[in-house]
């Protein structure tokens, strides 16, 4: 999986025949959603004024209810764009894990990767979570599965009760180059302080105790906090190289947040990222784009991915 897809190869073969196809549907999607917007307009409208005009309500209430019911109108009304545009996506990421030799699914449950990720908090608190666009399959020959997770938080309460969003982005669970005997969890600097400051010297996580690593230099601990139940091997996997990729990381997506665990046969990755992967559109003409930038946005992980289970210092590849 080094090479990844052409779009203009995608575009001349079964993909841009099969988004040919789907010109129809969405132009048929653009009608139909105009047209419930105008049947909202014309019945909904004058039911909308009697209430405001001549209905005996606070101001706020007569507000609240217009707003309330001119959004849900038009969220009923876009309904058929909303599944034309869907279904370009699924094709047009469909068609790229293809390329790729991965299977890709939009709908999907997390799997193991989601759950270490709680269990070592590296997700903020939340009480709530979805999930789309899960890519897996092999990666270089290791197993590989990336999926991005939306976390909410509900915070307020009565009339100010709200969901906000505390994290939108990729979860990446791969196979090891090399098993890890024991644990290590590696997160931005300042996650788990003591009361009146400073790191903590323990944490429990994933139901056991991960030590702090000093790493005896002073620019690693300005960044990163490192916590293992292996003190050697953490040294080994977090090593100045390794800090150089994580800080890479982070400047890929603007500054997020990028976490990582060790744990047995299997390397969690957690980028704050943001939504990625909406290669569908309701105008065909935003195609050829919309499919270059999922590309790049998939290789840009895949390939960040790729450099955390890279072999470390002295290993070399035969050995991985």
């Amino acid at each position: 999986m080094s090479a990844y897809p052409d779009a203009g190869e995608l575009m001349a073969g079964p993909l841009g025949q099969w988004l040919e196809s789907q010109a129809n549907v969405r132009e048929n999607a653009k009608a139909k959603a105009n047209n419930r917007l105008y049947k909202c307009a014309l019945f909904g409208l004058p039911i909308l004024a009697f209430f405001v005009i001549l209905v005996p309500a606070g101001l706020e209430l007569k507000l609240w209810v217009s707003a309330a019911t001119g959004g849900i109108a038009f969220w009923w009304s876009q309904i058929p764009k909303r599944e034309a545009i869907k279904a370009v996506k699924i094709g047009i990421n469909d068609a790229i894990a293809g390329a790729l030799g991965l299977k890709y699914s939009h709908d999907l449950e997390p799997g193991r990767g989601f759950e270490q990720a709680k269990s070592y908090r590296m997700l903020p608190k939340h009480h709530r979570s979805n999930f789309e666009d899960g890519w897996s399959g092999h990666y270089n020959g290791r197993y590989f599965v990336l999926h991005e997770a939306h976390c909410e938080e509900r915070r307020g309460s009565g009339k100010n009760r709200r969901w906000v969003t505390v994290f939108r982005g990729a979860i990446i669970t791969i196979g090891l180059a090399k098993d890890a005997y024991g644990t290590t969890l590696v997160q931005r600097a300042g996650k788990h302080r003591r009361f009146f400051g400073g790191v903590k010297d323990e944490v429990e996580l994933g139901g056991g105790v991960l030590e702090y690593v000093d790493m005896v230099h002073p620019d690693f601990e300005d960044i990163f906090d490192i916590f293992s139940n292996d003190q050697v091997e953490a040294r080994y996997l977090v090593h100045p190289t390794y800090v150089e990729r994580l800080i890479k990381i982070e400047q890929a997506f603007n500054g997020d947040d990028v976490c990582c665990l060790f744990d047995g046969s299997e390397l969690v990755v957690v980028i704050n990222s943001g939504n990625m992967f909406e290669s569908g559109s309701i105008n065909a003409e935003d195609d050829r784009y919309r499919l270059e930038r999922t590309i790049d946005q998939f290789s840009t992980l895949a390939d960040l991915a790729k450099s955390l289970n890279e072999p470390g210092r002295g290993q070399s590849e035969a050995s991985a």
